[in-house]
């Protein structure tokens, strides 16, 4: 990490450390990611011009700190109201 990033030696100690303490963070931190990721380009791609990333962000925001399956149902139940 030190020979590929710009962080200083401090910070590649600390993220080091938080990754062999913290295992699971960094990859439910991806799955995260990558679910919100997918829900927006399945947006974008049902409401074409009238997708809103705005209200898009407002509304995955709004949820809180959710699990991923809450945050799919609540994200189709969005979508189609959004589609009327």
């Amino acid at each position: 990490m030190a020979g590929n990033t710009a962080l200083a030696l401090h910070n590649v100690k600390t993220e080091v450390d938080r990754y062999i303490s913290w295992p699971g963070q960094a990859l439910s931190y991806k799955l995260g990611e990558y679910t919100i990721w997918q829900l927006r380009h399945k947006a974008e791609a049902s409401l074409k011009d009238q997708f809103s990333l705005r209200d898009f962000h407002d509304f995955i925001l709004g949820l809180g700190s959710v699990p991923l399956d809450v945050l799919k149902d609540e994200f189709e139940f969005w979508l189609k109201q959004q589609q009327n």
